[in-house]
């Protein structure tokens, strides 16, 4: 369950310690005092998006930390490897920064938000004031029949076998195409295909005739250059080269290496540079005779050159990317020539993928309205517990439109009906249900899918809206039924519902040094009235409000003693 609630600089609340209980807890308030920002701060706490707005004026960041406590072994610890400490208890810690930036940490330990998200829907639900709209969207209810009836295997089953019948089907249109198409593609694909053989393509060839233009247009100065190189090294019948100076530099220190060691070192040294230079000079020499410029060579590779660049402009940025263009329409035109016996084979695994798929939806199907029937039956026990004893709540099944009747989420379109009374006939719930008919549906709804998870904890946010007088009774007793198994906060308007309420929070604004303060207080039993009669009667507090108020607490007590579980 979720122990404590630590909060820092979130919108209008500086700073806030929220120690909750286990059971029914109430958050009551004015509007506006800042109840939808501890549900915005828990909601942060499990990952959920968060916006840098949340961020108190003049704050240079957002905190919240949250400690749980008493938790089951979940899968998430193991695979992240991080969980409750050695007393039990696991601090989620986040900070929410100007820049977009969240630091998100667990005992500690840095995790992701994508990782704080997944855990958090183990830990904890939040249930807003909206979630009766998702009620009214048809495509959410089939996600709610599958959430209850836990059909995960089957419909994973299913849509192995649907994503094998789809991408079959895409193949298969790819290839279809009338006659007129099919020609004018196969004539396109011969040109290109033979506009890129005719060319001839040689991977590298590009590189290499480009830099064999960089030489022959610099042949001049190359040729200069190579040839002074070789002149200075080797002379001409008008002087000595260096090579031949350094030789007679050699010979003339000869003598003095056999009188002098200081000589002979450097005779030594002096045979080694005439012996590189004698080296280098044939190099050079080599280069030089190597030198093979034909005439017309550089307007041949000029020519090439254009080919390519203008086979680059159709058909890819690169030779090796226009070969492989190459490749691909040769395959694609046996594709096309071969179509009719390609298509012929496709159609085959079509039909038995088909056959697969109608398969694995038939017991998908079967499983769901296995899952139906008794989704409705708990439905309408729940209802009647809330003073909806006269409804009747059904799952209606109908057929996918389409080719196949099918799509990814199996061959079921999914509606809830009802009729709120007697004698009438079932009737989508959007064109009958009042809003407080359709806050105690979906109250019922999240009773039902709350009792297939591990989740410990369900924050209500203002779910009783359109609820009042024996029906307001009714929720507030179904919640306090459903904190016997599960941790529950609710942030409410109504007095039965903070009455029923294990613990009472009061949240207040007010103003202090030219700035909007919120506080969070636990009420004590005395302040409860005063709450109680505020909600019940506006700021005007008088003895019989109070004693409404006392009345209202000591039946609540009361029904909560006599269903003690």
């Amino acid at each position: 369950m979720l122990s404590l609630l630590h909060i820092e600089n979130i919108a209008v609340i500086q700073t806030a310690d929220i120690q909750f209980d286990r059971g029914f807890n109430a958050l009551t308030g004015e509007t506006g005092a800042g109840k939808s920002i501890v549900v915005d701060a828990i909601g942060a706490i499990i990952g959920e998006r968060t916006s840098r707005d949340l961020i108190r004026t003049g704050a240079k960041s957002s905190l919240v930390n949250a400690v749980f406590t008493g938790l089951p072994e979940l899968d998430w610890f193991r695979e992240n490897g991080v969980g409750p400490d050695e007393e039990g208890n696991l601090l989620i810690q986040r900070e929410i920064q100007p820049d977009g930036k969240n630091i998100c940490r667990i005992n500690g330990r840095l995790i992701t938000v994508s990782q704080l998200r997944q855990l958090g829907r183990q830990l904890l639900n939040i249930h807003g004031q909206h979630d009766g709209q998702q009620l009214l969207d048809e495509r959410c209810h089939l996600d709610y029949l599958d959430g209850f009836g836990a059909t995960g295997a089957d419909l994973d089953a299913y849509r192995v076998c649907y994503n094998r019948l789809a991408a079959l089907r895409r193949e298969i249109s790819a290839l279809q195409m009338d006659e007129a198409e099919k020609a004018r593609r196969i004539d396109s694909l011969e040109f290109q295909i033979g506009e890129l053989e005719r060319a001839e393509l040689r991977s590298g060839e590009e590189e290499e005739l480009t830099e064999r233009r960089d030489l022959l247009r610099n042949a001049g100065k190359l040729m200069e250059s190579v040839e002074g190189a070789h002149l200075a090294l080797s002379g001409d019948d008008e002087r000595e080269g260096a090579a031949a100076l350094l030789g007679e530099a050699e010979q003339s220190l000869h003598a003095a290496g056999r009188i002098s060691t200081q000589a002979a070192e450097l005779l030594d040294k002096l045979a080694e540079v005439r012996c590189a230079a004698d080296d280098i000079a044939e190099q050079i020499r080599d280069l030089r005779d190597a030198f093979d410029f034909e005439p017309g060579e550089l307007d041949q590779i000029e020519s090439r050159l254009d080919v390519l660049h203008r086979l680059k402009k159709k058909y890819g940025d690169s030779v090796d990317e226009m070969l492989d263009y190459l490749d691909r329409c040769k395959k694609e035109l046996d594709e096309i020539q071969f179509s009719t016996d390609t298509i012929a084979r496709l159609e085959k695994e079509q039909s038995k993928a088909l056959a697969d798929a109608r398969k694995a939806a038939e017991a998908l199907s079967q499983t769901r309205k296995k899952a139906a029937k008794a989704l409705e039956q708990r439905i309408q026990s729940e209802l009647a517990q809330l003073d909806m004893p006269k409804v009747r709540f059904q799952v209606e099944f109908g057929p996918k439109p389409g080719e196949f009747a099918m799509d990814d989420t199996g061959m079921d379109e999914v509606q809830f009906l009802m009729s709120a009374n007697v004698g009438e006939d079932l009737k989508p719930i959007q064109k009958i249900a009042s809003g407080g008919e359709l806050a105690r549906i979906m109250l019922a709804l999240k009773n039902v899918l709350a009792e297939n998870d591990q989740v410990g904890t369900m924050v209500f946010d203002e779910v009783d809206t359109g609820v009042s007088g024996r029906a307001a009774q009714k929720v507030a007793e179904k919640l306090a039924d459903v904190a016997h198994a599960k941790q529950v906060l609710c942030v409410t308007h109504l007095p039965q519902l903070a009455a029923m309420a294990d613990v009472h929070f009061s949240v207040e604004k007010g103003e202090r040094d030219g700035r909007t303060y919120t506080q969070v207080e636990r009420l004590s039993r005395q302040r409860r009235c005063e709450e109680l009669a505020r909600l019940t009667s506006g700021e005007h507090i008088t003895d019989a409000t109070l004693s409404a108020a006392e009345e209202l607490l000591d039946g609540a007590e009361a029904y909560k003693k006599l269903h003690k579980s």
